[in-house]
C-alpha cells in the first residue's frame, strides 16, 4: 500500500470521526432543546453550524477538497453566536472587535467568488 492511499485512508477516517461527533452535537442539543421546552436562537445557531460542519463533510466525501468558504461561513455563524451568548456588561469595544472579524470574513467570502467572474479573468490575445 503506498502513501497515498494511506494518508487518504487517514483522511477518510478522521472525516468520518468529525460526522460522527457532529451528529451526536446535533442530536444532543436538539434533546437538550426538548427538555428545556425552550429554543433559543444561540441554539438554533449552533445547529446550524453542525449541519454546515456536515455539509463541509459532505462535500469532501463527494470531491475530495474543501471549498474554502465553508469554513468562512462556519466562523461567521459561531461569531454570531458568540456575540449573542456574551454578558451585557462585558466591554463595548468587544463587540466591536467581533463585529469587525464578521465583516472581514464577509469580505473574504466576496473576494473568493470574485475570482469566478469572467470580468476579472486575464484576457488572452489571439493572433
Amino acid at each position: 500500500m503506498n502513501v497515498e492511499k494511506v494518508i487518504r485512508l487517514i483522511q477518510i477516517i478522521s472525516v468520518l470521526l468529525i460526522l460522527a461527533g457532529a451528529i451526536v452535537g446535533f442530536v444532543s442539543e436538539i434533546t437538550l432543546m426538548v427538555k428545556k421546552m425552550k429554543v433559543e436562537l444561540a441554539d438554533l445557531l449552533l445547529l446550524f453550524i453542525y449541519v454546515e460542519v456536515m455539509g463541509m463533510i459532505r462535500v469532501y466525501l463527494a470531491n475530495a477538497e474543501i471549498r474554502i468558504t465553508y469554513p468562512l461561513v462556519i466562523a461567521i455563524t459561531a461569531i454570531s453566536r458568540l456575540i449573542i451568548l456574551q454578558k451585557k456588561d462585558l466591554d463595548p469595544s468587544i463587540l466591536i472587535y467581533e463585529s469587525l472579524a464578521i465583516l472581514i470574513i464577509a469580505l473574504a467570502i466576496i473576494v473568493l467568488r470574485l475570482r469566478y467572474l469572467n470580468v476579472l479573468k486575464p484576457k488572452r490575445n489571439f493572433k
